[in-house]
Order: structure tokens, then C-alpha cells, then sequence
């Protein structure tokens, strides 16, 4: 590894490669601000791809495992009510009419209004006690969950489980922007958020085999489906503490050159001379006003309503097709293990090509495909075909949604806050779905299957308005470019300005 100092680059990060030389960057006083701790390291090394390679992989290998552990247990954990439901919960509760929908409900109102504020506190609190933290939390409130006796208890510690997780994806996500450039982002989400796929996978199978436990102490099956994943969540949550780093100027399992490395290659990525790292109140108006992240909403949810749909009822789903109970709970375990495979397949070439609109694009064709399949009155082996299409649709495009509002905000506050409103509003769409699969629509699900299709309709308006929106800004910038480098002139703007400018300095590109 040559230690040879690193240059900053002269050119902008423009997608397209467009030259323009920034001389404001060597000469403005104000270059030498110290960001992500580079002052305290020694100067970045100049890296071949294959010893580049290698560092990215040393830092996969040791943060990438836990988060998707924690994560896996994140998911399992709000999404195996369903599983329960097959195993005697509504009987044991006597839950009637909407009351099942309503506990479901109830967990995601906690979940997205937390979201952003938990945001906030993740660089105050660091990563590697805050995440953790949350996730002992929440473990031992879906241990308690197994030990309900009425509804007022469920719906109680629903509202619980979801202040206890809320802070996680986000935290996650921001986390990862702190240490992978932008076109290294959506196969490290996908990495982790295969998790979730996963997870689908492994509650039917638990699920089975803990059915078996029914009856034990006293406890029916639906009990210790919470009891034993709660445990287990504690135990990774314990771990954690253990091996969840901060951020790059302090990884200790990194070299400082290495640190150096990782640090100036952030310092790159989203401008060219470095993004702003304090907080300020402007910050947060910067996010709540732009337009991208309230475009980005509507596609957020036109995903996130089928996933969390399909996520929360597919066992129900499956077993209105006929089959009992413990069929039902193996047969929800291929969808997950097909969706898996295409979201990791969509995340390794989103990355390699640069864009994130084509798979989400793919994504919900595969849910408009897998919807109408079973609204439909095709036969049950048919439908069930379908369900493939949407668990595997919903889940693959999901890392591309939140990678792509991640690649076009810079600013490390405004990109965490733009970031957390994001998910936490579009996670609403998530309590929406919790009510549209009635008891009483069964076997067919019409209204479910229609007011999935309704949202998959939003995310087929709203993308396209994006991808032009982008193209249109990113010509403008680039004619503009090309003006001054035609004419000679300067930049005018200092490195500060263009800090405080973001996404809206003028060298800045969008992702499409």
C-alpha cells in the first residue's frame, strides 16, 4: 500500500464526467476545514482498485454482518404477528372484528413518528451504543409480547415494540452513508436489507417448528413464536455492543491510513469539497422544503404498502387458498427465498451502472404483475404464483427507493434528516396496508388487492416526474458548466458556499 498522499480532485463528480476545474479548492482558506476527523490522521494513501477492493471488503466483512443480524431480528420481530395469528392469537385474545388490524396498526403510528428524531440522536449517542441499545430494547418488549392476556395488552405492547425499533433502519442507512461513497450504497442496503427477505423466510419455518411447543408451560404456539424470537433478539442486540464500530476516523480494526483512505473518499463523493458536518436549524428546513424528498415520499410508499401488505398477511393469504395452518406457514418460505435472490441481483448491478429508477421500475411491474394475478379469479396454484412476483417486486426495489434520496442529498444533516422524514412518513403507507385485508374479504382479498394496485399506480406516476426532474436539473448544470469553462472564468462561489449549497451547488449531479 503506497502512503503517498492523495490529491483532491480537480474535476467535479459529475455522472456524465464533465471537466471542471474548481482552482477555488486549493486556494480558498477556507479548503483546510477538518472533515470527518482528517486532522487528526495521516495523509490518504493512493490506493490501487485491487488494494481498494480489499479495504471495502475488510470493512464489509466486519460491519455489514451485525447490522443485517440486527436487522433480520428487526424484521422477524414486527412481521411474525402474522405467523401467530395461525397459532391461536386471535382465538386466545378473543380479537374481533378490525381488532387484529388495529394492533398492527398501532405499531407503525410510534414507528414513523420516532423515526427522525432517532435520526438526531445517532451521531450524539454513536453508533455503536445507540444501535445496540434500541435493539436489547426492543428484544425484550417482543419477549413480554408473548406474555399478553388481552387486546388492551397487544395493542399497549405493539405501540411499544414500534417506538423501540424506530430508530434502527433509519439509524442503519444514515450509518452506512457515513462510510460507503454513494455508488457503493445500494448493495451494502441490499446486503442488509436482504435481512428482511430472509426474515420472511425464516418466520414460516420457525413458526413451524415452534408450533410443535404449543401447549408447553402452559403457553400456546403464538406465545413462544414472540417469547424465543424475543430472547434471540436480545442475545444479538448483547453481541452488538461488541462489534458495531462508530464512524471511520475512530475504527480501530482500520489502519489510519486506511481511516485516511475512507475519510477523504467521503470527503469527494457528494461534492467536491467536502460536505457540511455541524448542525444548524437550516438543516432541517433545507430537508423539509425540498422537493425531492416529498416526491420520493409517494414512491417510498407506492413499494412500501405492498411490502409491509404482503409481509403481514401472506400466511393468512396462502391458508384462504385452503391449506392448514403448518402448510400454509412452509409455503410463505420460497417467495421470500426467490424475492432474496432478485434484490441482491438488483443491488449489485443498481451499483455497477450507476442508477437506482430502472429496478425500482422493475420492482413495481413485478407487484403490478403479482396483484393482479390475484385479484383475479385464477386458480389458487396461480395466485400463489403471483405472490412470488410480489414479495420479490416489493422487496428488491425497497434498497434502490432509499438509496436513491440517499445519492442525491448532500449535506450530512440535511441527507439524515431528508432521509429519516422519508422513511418515517412513507412508512405510514405501512399502517395503511394493516387495514385493507379484511377477515371478512376472504378468500379473494379484493379490497386488499385493489388498494395495493392503487399505490402501485402513485409509484408509476411519480417516478417518471423524478427521472425527468433530475435529467432536466443535471443538463442545466451541465450547460452552465460548460459556459464558464468555455469563457474561463472562475468559480464564484467559495468551498464554504458550496458546503452550504449541498445538492444545489452547481457541480453537484443527480443519480437517476
Amino acid at each position: 500500500m503506497s502512503v503517498q498522499k492523495a490529491s483532491p480532485p480537480s474535476s467535479t463528480p459529475s455522472e456524465k464526467g464533465d471537466q471542471l476545474h474548481l482552482e477555488h479548492v486549493k486556494t480558498d482558506s477556507q479548503s483546510d476545514i477538518d472533515f470527518g476527523g482528517e486532522s487528526s490522521l495521516p495523509p490518504p494513501p493512493n490506493l490501487t482498485p485491487e488494494e481498494e477492493k480489499r479495504l471495502w471488503r475488510k470493512i464489509d466483512l466486519r460491519i455489514m454482518p451485525i447490522l443485517t443480524l440486527m436487522y433480520l431480528c428487526s424484521f422477524l420481530d414486527r412481521g411474525n404477528i402474522g405467523n401467530a395469528k395461525l397459532q391461536g392469537l386471535t382465538s386466545q385474545l378473543h380479537l374481533t372484528g378490525n381488532q387484529y388490524n388495529i394492533a398492527l396498526t398501532m405499531y407503525f403510528i410510534p414507528y414513523c413518528i420516532f423515526e427522525c428524531p432517532a435520526n438526531l440522536v445517532l451521531k450524539r449517542f454513536r453508533p455503536s451504543k445507540w444501535l445496540p441499545g434500541i435493539t436489547v430494547v426492543w428484544g425484550i418488549v417482543m419477549t413480554l409480547m408473548g406474555l399478553v392476556k388481552s387486546y388492551p395488552q397487544l395493542v399497549g405492547v405493539r405501540i411499544c415494540l414500534g417506538v423501540a425499533e424506530a430508530g434502527l433502519f433509519p439509524g442503519v442507512v444514515y450509518y452506512l452513508t457515513l462510510w460507503y461513497p454513494r455508488h457503493h450504497l445500494q448493495f451494502r442496503i441490499g446486503l442488509f436489507y436482504g435481512a428482511a427477505s430472509l426474515a420472511g423466510a425464516f418466520s414460516g419455518l420457525l413458526a413451524f417448528g415452534i408450533s410443535f411447543m404449543s401447549g408447553t408451560a402452559g403457553l400456546l404456539g403464538w406465545s413462544w413464536i414472540f417469547i424465543l424470537e424475543g430472547i434471540a433478539t436480545v442475545l444479538v442486540g448483547i453481541l452488538a455492543f461488541f462489534v458495531v464500530v462508530d464512524f471511520p476516523v475512530t475504527a480501530s480494526f482500520l489502519t489510519p491510513e486506511e481511516r485516511a483512505f475512507v475519510v477523504f473518499k467521503k470527503k469527494y463523493d457528494n461534492s467536491s469539497v467536502g460536505e457540511e458536518e455541524h448542525f444548524e436549524m437550516r438543516h432541517l428546513s433545507a430537508a423539509l422544503t425540498d422537493w425531492q424528498v416529498w416526491l420520493h415520499i409517494l414512491i417510498y410508499m407506492s413499494i412500501v404498502a405492498p411490502l409491509y401488505g404482503i409481509t403481514l398477511f401472506l400466511p393468512t393469504i396462502i391458508n384462504s387458498f385452503g391449506h392448514s395452518p403448518a402448510i400454509s406457514q412452509l409455503l410463505t418460505v420460497p417467495p421470500y427465498v426467490f424475492a432474496t435472490i432478485v434484490l441482491y441481483t438488483f443491488a449489485y448491478f443498481s451499483d455497477k451502472i450507476k442508477m437506482r429508477s430502472p429496478f425500482i421500475l422493475t420492482g413495481l411491474i413485478m407487484c403490478l404483475i403479482g396483484f393482479s394475478i390475484n385479484i383475479s379469479d385464477a386458480a389458487t396454484g396461480v395466485k400463489y404464483f403471483g405472490t412470488f412476483f410480489v414479495v420479490a417486486g416489493s422487496y428488491s426495489a425497497f434498497p434502490g427507493i432509499v438509496a436513491w434520496l440517499g445519492n442525491n442529498l448532500a449535506g450530512q444533516y440535511k441527507r439524515g434528516i431528508g432521509m429519516a422524514l422519508h422513511i418515517g412518513i412513507g412508512n405510514f403507507s405501512g399502517a395503511f396496508a394493516c387495514n385493507i385485508y379484511r377477515s371478512r374479504d376472504a378468500p379473494r382479498f379484493i379490497l386488499g388487492h385493489a388498494m395495493e394496485l392503487m399505490f402501485v399506480g402513485i409509484g408509476f406516476i411519480c417516478l417518471p416526474i423524478a427521472v425527468i426532474s433530475y435529467i432536466r436539473i443535471n443538463k442545466q448544470r451541465d450547460a452552465i458548466q460548460k459556459e464558464v469553462l468555455e469563457r474561463g472564468e472562475k468559480n464564484k462561489y467559495t468551498n464554504q458556499q458550496l458546503r452550504e449549497m449541498g445538492d444545489r451547488a452547481p457541480d453537484f449531479r443527480y443519480t437517476l
